[in-house]
């Protein structure tokens, strides 16, 4: 049975906060909100754990996986970014988008993609979230926490149908070790997935966040 971590949602608690860090670097697997869907995730660097929540997604190893990180400056660590990337996740982030890019050798293998070399990454609007990661000191994990896998675009999950709360954490209660509740109601919308690893940007998925995507970039 997971433990329940409550948190408020704009201002969460800093001992509550340390408390889910402390179990991160021991290697748990975690059920906690984003701006956009409830995820999946864990220590980017914590590799059972992350083998864990491939198991749990039911992923195999040639699907990336998608990561939190704190600032596009935090990015730059985990990803190499382009002239024109830079500009155009500068107006984005924080936000409801996940960029592809090509990974330095900062990102585990078990993360990225093992025949493009490339991993998704995302800068939340989120305060628990960027409380989590300030904590942490390193990437999370996020993967959207849906019962399985539907028909994907390049590795990248489609938007299912979502879940009560109920539903949700009584699924997963078993398979994570700590589920964090910030009392709102659960999101139903994924992220817009943005391709930035040629010169010319290439949207995989319409998400949240895609009309102001839309009207800020003439190329969309």
């Amino acid at each position: 049975m997971a433990q329940i971590y409550t948190v408020h949602p704009q201002d969460p608690q800093q001992r509550t906060i340390d408390a889910i860090r402390a179990d991160l670097l021991n290697g748990a697997v975690m059920l906690y909100p984003t701006d956009t869907v409830y995820a999946i995730g864990c220590d980017i660097n914590a590799k059972a754990a992350v083998q864990r929540v491939r198991q749990i997604k039911q992923m195999s190893n040639d699907k990336p996986l998608t990561f939190l990180c704190s600032s596009l400056s935090n990015i730059a660590q985990y990803a190499r970014v382009s002239d024109s990337a830079y500009k155009i996740m500068r107006k984005l982030i924080p936000g409801p988008y996940t960029f592809l890019l090509p990974a330095t050798k900062l990102v585990p293998k078990l993360v990225q993609n093992p025949k493009r070399k490339t991993t998704g990454i995302r800068v939340p609007d989120h305060p628990v979230c960027l409380s989590l990661l300030d904590s942490l000191a390193t990437p999370i994990i996020s993967t959207s926490a849906h019962f399985s896998d539907q028909e994907s675009v390049h590795g990248w999950s489609k938007k299912q149908e979502p879940l009560t709360p109920v539903e949700l954490f009584d699924h997963f209660d078993k398979q994570v070790d700590l589920i964090i509740e910030n009392g709102q109601d659960l999101s139903t919308k994924v992220s817009t997935i943005l391709d930035l690893c040629q010169d010319q940007p290439a949207v995989v998925r319409e998400g949240l966040g895609w009309d102001t995507l839309s009207s800020e970039f003439a190329w969309v």
